[in-house]
């Protein structure tokens, strides 16, 4: 999913942003069913833990695989002063920046809903949001602020905005029958706007977890793609204290760190009575995402960039310039099946072979191998 444009150019300045990119799209391509599946072949207790970690949370609550979007989110907004600020710099005109920016939205729009498989049904019961169209959308709601403003304070006020008016909107507009402030599948008004508005399927159900019929909410709907626009601009804020030179570097490695913890624990003290959820993106979600993103941030910038430890990243950073690519991938090639097919006599009678740690490790190097040997041949699937 590599949404930014100029990562090659930006890799070489920022190294921890690809690092950190490439440590996110790890767990979805394979670094979360490794945990799960050694987990369950040796049923050691604190990998049992660990691998509850690697599980979503069904509705309240949050585990650190949850992270993993909205981090990537955080992210791309990190890249925007990089990118499209510096190109504001250089004098290229703001209609040119926004139009390429439009474009990418929109077939990142048309990818997402392929994602979902609209092709394969024929458009039949299809669903229409999507974590690569709200990638998109989010992404150029940001660039839209960010280049038709000019001072931090006014970027600060979307921001305090965007998460405002969630928060307005889920605690306190009432929905039809149900009453305001109540943050369940049926109550929340995330879902409640998503069944008015949104055309096709809405996948969740009641239990917080997909359906096969008509469900209440989409994690991905109206309301959520407001709220992740407004972690992308936390994501900005990141990149203008990595770019500015007003700083020395362990000053960036400590405002990093602060803002991070702040947003944490404002995060963990509003829960009790403003629940973190992830699947109506709660403006809780999104203080304790974007903290802890800024948090991780620092310490890779810190430990990559300022120290100059980047030997182990290089792994990461591999799967960091081509995540699009890799994302699109796992869902078009069955690459467990293949593993099977190469690894399979490692694991002896083991009965069930797709699940054994074996396999899902070669998995993760099949998958490594193959963006290896892109990256030595310099092709990145950028949009």
């Amino acid at each position: 999913m590599n949404m930014n444009t100029e990562s090659g150019k930006i890799s070489t300045r920022i190294d921890a942003l690809d690092a950190l990119r490439g440590f996110d799209m790890f767990w979805i391509v394979g670094g979360s069913a490794f945990v799960i599946t050694l987990a369950n072949f040796t049923d050691i207790a604190w990998l049992k833990g660990l691998s509850m970690q690697l599980r979503h949370v069904p509705w309240e609550g949050f585990h650190f695989i949850d992270l993993v979007f909205p981090l990537f989110m955080f992210i791309s907004g990190a890249v925007i002063p990089f990118s499209i600020v510096s190109k504001l710099e250089r004098g290229e005109p703001k209609n040119k920046i926004l139009i390429k920016a439009a474009k990418r939205m929109l077939l990142l729009v048309i990818l997402g809903i392929v994602y979902n498989g609209a092709l394969q049904n024929g458009f039949t019961d299809a669903r229409y949001a999507s974590v690569l169209g709200q990638i998109g959308l989010a992404f150029f709601f940001s660039v839209l602020i960010i280049i038709y403003t000019k001072s931090l304070k006014t970027r600060l006020f979307w921001l305090i905005g965007i998460l405002s008016g969630i928060t307005l909107l889920q605690l306190f507009v009432p929905v039809p029958g149900i009453g305001a402030g109540i943050l369940t599948p049926e109550g929340c008004i995330n879902g409640y706007l998503d069944r008015l508005i949104l055309p096709g399927r809405i996948p969740y159900g009641k239990d917080g977890w997909m359906s096969t019929g008509q469900g209440l909410f989409e994690p991905e709907g109206i309301l959520s793609i407001v709220s992740s626009t407004g972690i992308t601009l936390m994501g900005t804020f990141a990149g203008f204290i990595l770019k500015t030179r007003r700083y020395r570097e362990l000053k960036k490695v400590i405002i990093l760190l602060i803002t991070g913890a702040g947003l944490t624990l404002l995060a963990i003290a509003l829960h009790p009575v403003y629940p973190i959820i992830k699947n109506c993106w709660t403006t809780t979600f999104s203080l304790i995402t974007g903290g802890i993103s800024f948090l991780l941030l620092g310490i890779f910038y810190l430990v990559i960039d300022v120290w100059g430890w980047k030997k182990w990243s290089f792994y990461f950073r591999i799967i960091g310039m081509n995540p699009l690519f890799i994302y699109l991938f796992y869902k078009m090639v069955k690459i467990r099946d293949t593993s099977v097919f190469l690894f399979g006599w490692l694991t002896g009678d083991y009965e069930n072979k797709s699940s054994h740690p074996v396999v899902t490790f070669g998995a993760i190097l099949l998958v490594w191998g193959l963006l290896y040997f892109l990256y030595k041949r310099k092709i990145f699937i950028r949009i």
